[in-house]
């Protein structure tokens, strides 16, 4: 008579990876419905770079200031909004055009040569991965990242995702939100920013370490005009 197999056969070992994948999401959906009344303490990408600093045995101020929405100055939010997702108002959480764009590019033979790489991703997409994720570049993370950005779009709202982003992006070394970044680089409160000081730091959200070291670089200044510019017509939650 033969002796039933010890392991387990690939039904349960499918069925314990469904059911492992729905309580992740579980997860998530409470720590988002909680931030409706609650504020994050910190964030996946705070967390990791609190990490790195200590392995470095870097000497690293940490700032981070939570600060509500209407007393954060509305030329960054239309700063931030012109130059990270123009579409933030109208998308549901995801540029599909921007997505298909990127993916072109990434995939062009030039670009992979050079290794460059072309974002494509919402606001609220920043804020997917930065609150749980991690900075890797994977298709599951990918599409971990896009379900966490429709539970931030259906359970939160633009206002609140817009809110938790300003606080919580880094702006350099150390200094994470609104309010510790425009103390530390113009000696204001955020509600005290002006339109070229916001556009400034709106420029800076893709690389905040490398424009912490290049604040007033050709490259910057330059691109501070035009997002300057813009914010004038960028709608934004009120």
């Amino acid at each position: 008579m033969a002796k039933p197999s010890a392991r387990p056969s690939l039904r349960s070992i499918a069925w314990l990876c469904f059911w492992a994948a729905v309580i992740l999401q579980g997860y998530f959906a409470l720590r988002v419905l909680a931030w409706t009344v609650t504020t994050p303490s910190s964030t996946a990408f705070m967390r990791a770079a609190q990490l790195r600093i200590l392995r470095g045995g870097q000497d690293v101020a940490w700032q981070h200031t939570w600060t509500s929405y209407d007393r954060i100055s509305p030329w960054l939010k239309r700063a931030v909004v012109a130059s990270e997702d123009a579409t933030f108002l109208t998308n549901d959480g995801v540029d599909w055009d921007a997505i298909r764009d990127a993916w072109i590019k990434n995939h062009s033979r030039r670009d992979e040569r050079l290794h460059r790489v072309v974002g494509g991703s919402t606001i609220t997409q920043q804020l997917a991965k930065n609150l749980f994720l991690s900075p890797q570049r994977s298709y599951v993370r990918k599409a971990q990242e896009l379900i966490i950005t429709f539970m931030l779009e259906g359970i939160l709202g633009k206002r609140r995702i817009l809110e938790i982003y300003l606080n919580s992006v880094e702006w350099g070394d150390g200094l994470y939100g609104a309010q510790a970044a425009a103390q530390h680089y113009f000696h204001v409160p955020a509600a005290r920013l002006s339109p070229w000081q916001a556009a400034r730091l709106a420029v800076m959200l893709p690389a905040p370490r490398f424009f912490q070291r290049h604040l007033y670089g050709p490259y910057i200044n330059s691109r501070t005009g035009v997002i300057a510019a813009r914010a004038y017509d960028v709608q934004i939650p009120r």
